[in-house]
């Protein structure tokens, strides 16, 4: 398996604002960037979700960016961690394997929430649609409703 699609499916995932990030490229440099500094690569938050299980169950983040869900990774572990002040934080594990999914719109929100698999966006291309669209194009879409 390639990391980017879950063997079953899932029976949660999570949604999260990519806040400072400006499209797919940005966010995949950064991420590029800190697993390569301090692998594995993983993401901290605030809070711990008290579904891990499910999470893990083949579960993905979810990445908002501009207002629109844009792009996924699948979740390989959840932690307890800290931040450099020493203040207790939890550690998402990521799959590096960003996959980008038809965009759709999405208002912000503070932290991560849970997301059905049944509302989740499917892979781009993954319907026969986008892949070859460039990004920009994409998004402009999405706003306007036409994808």
């Amino acid at each position: 398996m390639d990391g980017t699609r879950p063997p079953h499916q899932p029976r949660v995932h999570l949604i999260k604002l990519a806040v400072g990030v400006r499209d797919f490229a940005h966010l995949a440099a950064i991420q590029q960037a800190r697993a390569a500094a301090t692998p594995p690569l993983r993401h901290l938050t605030r809070n711990f979700p008290k579904r891990t299980e499910e999470l893990l169950a083949g579960g993905s983040i979810y990445w908002v960016i501009g207002g629109l869900i844009s792009a996924r990774q699948l979740l390989a572990g959840v932690e307890r961690a800290a931040e450099a002040d020493g203040t207790p934080c939890t550690a998402l594990v990521l799959n590096p394997a960003l996959v980008q999914v038809a965009p759709r719109p999405m208002r912000a929100f503070q932290g991560w929430r849970y997301l059905a698999p049944q509302d989740a966006p499917p892979d781009l291309g993954a319907d026969g649609g986008d892949a070859a669209m460039p990004e920009e194009m994409r998004r402009q879409l999405a706003a306007l409703g036409l994808l």
